[in-house]
């Protein structure tokens, strides 16, 4: 859980209306130029070959260093292996005091901000420039930097234009242009009196011993050409075998950093070039490459977390991520930010440093969707999570209310009671739109549903299923919310079902699918709700296992093949449930879908994406095309339909200040698309924002498919009968 050191972070930049409307504005600009500049090109195609060529790489990275340092110090270079980042600080800062270097240009170096390298050559009394204008902004006003590419992401130019009037003692507009030329002019002096460059890299060829840098900035090339002494720090995960492999690279990293086709500069450096001396004599400079380690082979010798070597530090998980559009990169503490920073952090920093910013991710798969290296990265913020949780152990009420979840006859009891303790609460409405004292806050952005007079699992023994052809049989999966809150949406699962021939049986010892375990990092109470849900869903006795919640369709399929590898007695009937596990709308679809039809009244409907049916399942066209085939339905499309409601399971109690901005957004495309009804595939994100368009008051309905099915259906039905 999240100290309150953190959360005070977390407020302090929600609080920050600058903050919020610069990365509110860079992330709706980025995802729009994004799609256009790969117009034309084969995204996933590009991803594989990236994700090929650093496995490999990495797969054989002993090869790949020796390689690298024959070729490099053939042409001339110095090539030094720094196994932590003390031994690249002292190589470094040696290296200087032996040539009597006094100025220093830097240029493209995250990894010597990882290493604190500034601070360790300003300790040997040395001036330390950076010269890529956003590093040199936050130098002069004393900040690191909140963005792996883009690091000043975060300031206006208002910011910056009072920023360079305290440094240069005189006024400077807020002009783009003009402050691009201040800094040129300040920096120019800088370039040609340094003593030392010290460069970072994008990728170390090991074939020739090459070193590739990837700017938008002239910046680099001065930093490498001009001073006597030029430094190369380069973390080993930026190993590339051959030069006709950075190719994929070159492709995906600028149309992913910054939505370019490609950047203003592509710097190759072979070797030393050479220094023209004031005599007019020409020497060739020194040219020092140091290969970091620094807690990358230990990062890659996990088994979790060895496709770290795949991200080629675009930051484009950021670009996309909800919460860091929201608090930006300096909530996360540390040099790396956002979620691949988390992950960094763990591993090239201290591991206590990821503990609070591994929260922040809500598990939205954004960030997956878009890698260019096919990173998983909620999942190994996952396993973070997890980790952090076996170690320390989880917080008393956390724990205390996942153990009672996980006791399937003591919670559904308590649900049962609190059906009828409700009645003070929602004053006859279906929900609760007010909670007293420290719960207040829970309904401060949003209501919350009642529990349902009558589960499911008691209507549904009064439910007629009148099948003339039997075809097969389904065991129907309703999770915490349909079986206990939505209960309508079960009556359409299995009407539709019905439909298409298979009989609906509902196996009464399921709970808890486990996600709410899993996702605090609760491993133990995760297994012990697999064993007790493919053990009351029997699969082998099914054709199929039926789920009308994407997160609980994912704990069936996904989550609990994972949860008991390797346990014999568990692991093949986890594969049994896996493989006949499907969503509502994937079921219906490969059934062949509903036939045209439906009451013909005209209702405008739109659809949001459920994070874990679209990223984690590819399910997307399959719900929009069972609601296009009812008569009367007009599917409008709502702009970014597919980004997060923020509800996240328990995220959205955990955070709410920052649930709440992403669900007041999503609210407002909802409204802009004038539709009569919001249709979802998730009971989760049906709970949130009905409950924001609620408090909003807001005349938008929120139903689940499988429940617009059944009215439209239905009254169909009812009006042919009379």
């Amino acid at each position: 859980m999240a100290d309150q050191e953190f959360k005070g972070k977390i407020e302090q930049a929600l609080d920050n209306s600058t903050l919020r409307g610069a990365l509110g504005r860079f992330g709706e600009f980025y995802e729009k130029a994004r799609e256009q500049v790969y117009e034309g090109y084969d995204f996933q195609a590009l991803r594989d070959q990236v994700a090929e060529v650093k496995s490999y790489a990495a797969s054989h990275l002993d090869e790949m260093l020796d390689q690298f340092e024959r070729a490099a110090t053939a042409r001339g270079a110095k090539v030094f292996r720094a196994e932590t980042g003390e031994d690249a600080n002292r190589y470094i800062s040696e290296l200087a005091l032996k040539h009597k270097v006094k100025s220093i240009v830097k240029s493209k170096s995250m990894a010597s901000e990882e290493i604190h390298l500034n601070d360790a050559l300003a300790a040997k009394g040395m001036d330390v420039q950076e010269t890529d204008l956003g590093e040199w902004i936050l130098q002069l006003c004393h900040q690191t930097p909140s963005h792996m590419v883009m690091p000043a992401l975060h300031m206006t130019k208002e910011q910056v234009a009072d920023v360079f009037t305290d440094h240069l003692g005189r006024i400077n507009d807020p002009d783009i242009a003009s402050l691009v030329k201040t800094a040129r002019s300040e920096l120019r002096s800088k370039f040609l009196e340094a003593d030392m460059g010290i460069s970072g890299a994008n990728m170390a060829i090991a074939e020739t011993g090459t070193l590739m840098v990837v700017t938008n900035e002239g910046n680099a090339r001065l930093t490498a050409t001009l001073p006597r002494i030029h430094v190369f720090l380069v973390g080993v995960e930026k190993m590339v075998p051959k030069f006709e492999d950075a190719g994929c690279i070159l492709q995906t990293l600028p149309r992913n950093a910054t939505a370019q086709a490609i950047t203003s500069y592509v710097t190759m450096v072979t070797g030393p070039t050479p220094v023209y001396m004031p005599d007019g004599s020409v020497r060739d400079k020194e040219l020092h490459i140091v290969l970091m380690d620094n807690g990358r082979r230990k990062m890659y010798a996990d088994d979790k977390f060895k496709k770290t070597f795949q991200c080629i530090r675009c930051a484009s998980c950021l670009n996309v991520c909800p919460a860091y559009q929201l608090v930006g990169g300096h909530v996360y503490g540390h040099i790396y930010t956002g979620g691949i920073g988390t992950i960094l952090t763990a591993f090239l920093n201290e591991e206590k440093f990821a503990e609070n910013p591994q929260n922040l991710c809500l598990q939205c798969g954004k960030c997956a969707e878009i890698c260019p290296g096919r990173l998983d990265i909620p999942e190994m913020i996952l396993e973070l999570r997890t980790r952090f949780a076996q170690k320390k152990g989880l917080p008393f009420t956390q724990k205390f209310a996942l153990d009672i979840v996980a006791n399937r006859r003591l919670f559904h009891s308590l649900l049962r009671v609190a059906s009828l303790a409700q009645k003070p609460l929602t004053k006859g409405q279906p929900v609760i739109r007010h909670l007293p004292m420290f719960l207040s806050g829970l309904t401060e952005k949003r209501s919350l549903p009642a529990i349902a007079p009558v589960p499911f699992r008691d209507i549904f023994k009064s439910i007629p299923q009148n099948i003339k052809d039997v075809k097969g049989t389904a065991a129907f999966y309703a999770g915490c919310l349909v079986d206990f809150v939505y209960p309508k949406i079960g009556e359409g699962v299995i009407a539709a079902l019905n439909d298409k021939g298979y009989k609906v049986v509902f196996p009464e010892g399921q709970s808890c699918c486990g996600a709410p375990a899993v996702y605090m990092g609760d491993k133990p109470n995760a297994k012990k709700s697999a064993m007790l849900n493919i053990e009351a869903l029997k699969a082998e006795g099914v054709d199929y296992v039926v789920s009308a919640c994407p997160t609980c369709t994912h704990a069936l399929k996904d989550s609990y093949p994972a949860l008991l590898s390797g346990d014999p007695a568990w692991e093949e009937r986890a594969a049994v449930l896996s493989r006949k596990a499907l969503d509502f709308s994937k079921l219906l679809a490969d059934l062949g879908g509903l036939p045209e039809g439906g009451d013909g009244l005209p209702l405008k409907v739109t659809y949001h994406d459920s994070c874990h049916l679209k990223r984690k399942m590819g399910v997307y066209r399959e719900p929009r095309a069972h609601l296009s085939r009812t008569a009367g339905i007009e599917l409008v499309e709502m702009y970014e339909s597919d980004h997060c409601c923020g509800f996240a399971g328990s995220y959205s109690i955990k955070f709410p200040e920052i649930s709440a901005p992403i669900l007041e957004k999503k609210i407002k495309n909802i409204e802009a698309t004038g539709a009569d009804v919001v249709a979802v595939d998730c009971p989760g994100c049906l709970m949130q924002i009905s409950g924001g368009l609620d408090q909003a008051r807001s005349p938008i309905k929120v139903k689940h498919t499988a429940e617009i099915l059944l009215e439209k259906r239905h009254r169909q039905k009812n009006q042919k009968l009379s």
